[in-house]
């Protein structure tokens, strides 16, 4: 299923001079080996602002885009500081003190991400804006993740980060696990019926369509869309309870940004639990999937992320 292919060109930080020196004074081979060794190799990598120069396996990381994080963490990889505001339970463990407060994902901390002297910072969506303030501290990579093409980003994002890191047979793997999922959410979405994913906040909801935020959840996984012109905005396109009665997907997936923030006092089901939902065919058969919101909402891509994306697709239509 995957044809992208990650935008980075790889180039030996070594310079013939060194090579010759060697020779030329009869330095052993191993010396020579040796001394190629600590010299870092570096990649040039094209992301969403630029291009940016980066040695490989960078000792001091600083993250502050959560689906980044996600893939490192899967990956095994350490980093040295994070945007610690609303971490997801599964990735709780950034909250300790042996990671650096890297301030919140809208307001990095500069004085202590300079302070930190990394070698690498990585951005993305949210802390995309920061971008050009962070790359005069040090190499700084955007990853944000392009909605209208979803999964080509998020695979192209796995692979920068493998080639950055020397994961890249992991990655492989990794994707082709995913790729094997979403064949099979696709054969279980082909005869499922219209569905309509929503979100729900402070009361209200929101309706997302293909190409927008969630939209990967027709454009990719295969699911009819109920209705084609949803505007595709960050939050959604606000709607009624009577849109949905008129729209009335077959099925109804649902994000609760309340529970992801802790903010509000009404939870998805307490909203949508009234007698207009109620005659819509999804309400009526039972099929209202309440999706997960940290990895739909708070972190929206990474490995962990959206392996149980696809999984609660795939397992909410069975």
């Amino acid at each position: 299923m995957r044809t992208i292919r990650p935008l980075i060109a790889a180039s030996l930080a070594l310079t013939t001079a060194a090579a010759l020196a060697g020779c030329a004074t009869g330095t052993p081979a191993a010396s020579e080996e040796s001394a190629a060794a600590a010299v870092p190799e570096t990649l040039t990598i094209e992301h969403a602002q630029g291009e940016t120069e980066v040695d490989t396996n960078p000792e001091t990381v600083i993250v502050l885009d959560l689906a980044s994080l996600d893939t490192l963490d899967a990956l095994g990889v350490e980093v040295a500081g994070v945007a610690k505001g609303n971490l997801p339970s599964y990735l709780s463990a950034y909250e300790g003190d042996e990671y650096l407060n890297a301030g919140t994902l809208f307001e990095p901390d500069y004085t202590a991400i300079e302070a930190a002297e990394p070698d690498l910072i990585i951005v993305a969506n949210r802390s995309s804006e920061a971008y050009p303030e962070l790359a005069e501290i040090a190499p700084t990579i955007d990853l944000t993740l392009d909605w209208a093409d979803y999964i080509p980003s998020f695979q192209q994002n796995a692979e920068t980060l493998g080639q950055i890191f020397g994961k890249e047979d992991e990655v492989e793997a990794a994707l082709a696990e995913i790729d094997d999922k979403i064949a099979e959410t696709q054969d279980a979405a082909a005869d499922a019926g219209t569905g309509l994913i929503v979100l729900t906040s402070g009361g209200e909801v929101t309706a997302f369509g293909p190409g927008s935020r969630f939209g990967w959840l027709h454009d990719v996984l295969g699911v009819t869309p109920a209705i084609e012109d949803v505007e595709a905005a960050t939050h959604g396109d606000p709607v009624s309870f009577e849109f949905l009665l008129e729209t009335d997907p077959e099925w109804m997936f649902v994000v609760d940004r309340d529970a992801a923030t802790g903010e509000g006092t009404e939870t998805a089901e307490q909203i949508l639990d009234n007698e207009v939902v109620a005659q819509t065919a999804a309400w009526e058969s039972d099929q209202v999937v309440y999706l997960d919101p940290a990895p739909w909402y708070i972190v929206m891509s990474g490995l962990t992320a959206v392996n149980t994306m696809v999984d609660q697709i795939q397992d909410g239509l069975s």
